[in-house]
């Protein structure tokens, strides 16, 4: 019911990503492989790979499309007293893209609703190369010079596709998350891919939208500007992050 892709195959246009009554609302197509340039073209078309250990890889365009916008960012009384103290206390630090490895493994790992996880090691090969052209970021939470939480994703021109969260002591992902929103908001994002709805990204204000809105405001976001995060190598490409 899906595309095969071969090494040089273009993607099938998102309208022809299956639907609910298909019974995988937005698998788009199988094969290909995790190299830089496949995975920013899917990128920029708003297309995601998600798929588990032993199955190929596997191409998504969800509708509805998850999505924050930055300004809509909701923050709990709770969550902001305690980002606000740590802000002012040394353990504490907030960092980016100093432990990006380190981030995926962490969100890799076992977690006690998650038996398996979709972040494989061909996924954290593949991002890290990301890292390293300067195309995907990493916010960390640090104590005591421990990595605590954190959040990672990828950035073309002021688009943030944002990928997975995780936290070692209490509300270190979402203070790590809460500094990559206020940063993005800074730099000019207008909008950060959250890909598929969820109960704990809906508290954080994000909502669905139509996947025609979506690819709407991605492709002007793409190509409105650039993002700058501390610690980043000049990526290869006109769409994508300066350091």
């Amino acid at each position: 019911m899906i595309p095969w892709l071969e090494g040089d195959s273009p993607f099938p246009d998102v309208s022809e990503a299956l639907t609910a009554a298909q019974g995988a609302p937005g698998l788009l197509a199988a094969g290909a492989d995790l190299s830089p340039p496949r995975l920013l073209e899917a990128y920029r078309h708003g297309i995601f790979p998600w798929y588990s250990e032993g199955q190929p890889i596997l191409w998504w365009s969800t509708d509805p499309r998850m999505v924050l916008m930055t300004d809509d960012l909701k923050i709990a009384d709770s969550l902001r007293r305690n980002y606000r103290k740590a802000q002012k206390d040394p353990r504490w630090e907030f960092r980016f893209n100093t432990a990006f490895k380190e981030v995926m493994l962490a969100c890799a790992a076992p977690r006690r609703d998650q038996p398996g996880t979709w972040i494989t090691s061909d996924i954290i090969t593949a991002y890290c190369s990301l890292h390293r052209l300067g195309y995907a970021h990493s916010s960390e939470t640090w104590l005591d010079g421990e990595l605590v939480g954190g959040a990672y994703g990828i950035c073309l021109g002021k688009m943030f596709y944002g990928e997975s969260m995780f936290a070692r002591v209490s509300d270190a992902s979402k203070m790590a998350f809460l500094h990559l929103v206020q940063h993005l908001r800074q730099q000019g994002v207008k909008m950060i891919d959250c890909q598929q709805e969820t109960a704990h990204l809906a508290r954080f204000g994000a909502k669905p939208i139509p996947r025609t809105e979506f690819i709407s405001r991605m492709v002007r976001a793409q190509s409105a500007g650039t993002v700058e995060f501390p610690g980043t190598s000049n990526p290869t490409n006109a769409l994508s992050v300066t350091k």
